[in-house]
């Protein structure tokens, strides 16, 4: 009888679609994100093994058509990075990624802390929910492809008005510490990334330097 059973089971074949699915799960990497269209000459039924993948742990899926390889470390999963998930979600590595929270390095008095990522970015305009992050895209022409003290200075002055903080406080003790930035960089980022105002704001104070001083 046991034979008989061995020699059964030894009969059953996967079906194809089993082998296909097996195929797509060898193919993702952990910590990797991936856009549903990546994926289609790994599947020849993408759509149904993807939920399957999500419903065993393989993936987790953050948005329509963006899907997370789950990577593991002794605290648990760890979180895509920001860079990767804003990139598929883009489909492009032209970007800028940016938080509020980076103000409060400038020494200006800025200490509000802000639950969110913006992103410039030349293709999308909105908030945008990707996993458990919100990101707040910004379309602009123009942006560095790193962030110093001098883009965050400029950056804080276009966005003055949106932020938390006692504006005339914020600028007067920018005024007064202008010298803490290289003014060359200073009126390079002004010319190419400041909004009207910032760039006569800055235009002002650097015509009149001891007042930074003072």
């Amino acid at each position: 009888m046991q034979n008989i059973l061995v020699k059964s089971f030894s009969n059953v074949r996967p079906k194809p679609e089993d082998g296909a699915l097996g195929r797509l799960r060898s193919y993702l990497k952990k910590g990797h994100v991936y856009r549903r269209e990546e994926l289609l000459d790994e599947s020849n039924a993408v759509d149904r093994h993807l939920k399957q993948l999500v419903d065993a742990g393989d993936l987790e899926k953050l948005a329509q058509g963006l899907y997370y390889a789950p990577k593991s470390s002794a605290f648990g999963r760890v979180p895509p990075k920001d860079d990767d998930l804003v990139e598929a979600f883009l489909k492009d590595e032209n970007f800028l990624l940016l938080s509020p929270n980076s103000y409060n390095s400038l020494g200006l008095g800025t200490t509000q802390l802000y639950n969110k990522t913006v992103v410039y970015n030349h293709k999308r305009h909105g908030v945008f929910q990707l996993g458990n992050r919100s990101f707040e895209f910004r379309v602009k022409p123009r942006f560095p492809k790193k962030v110093d003290k001098e883009f965050l200075l400029v950056d804080l002055l276009n966005n003055l008005d949106s932020l938390a903080e006692n504006k005339s406080d914020v600028l007067t003790k920018a005024e007064q510490q202008l010298a803490k930035f290289e003014t060359v960089k200073l009126q390079k980022m002004v010319s190419a990334y400041g909004a009207g105002r910032t760039k006569k704001r800055v235009s002002s104070w650097l015509r009149h330097p001891q007042r930074a001083c003072t």
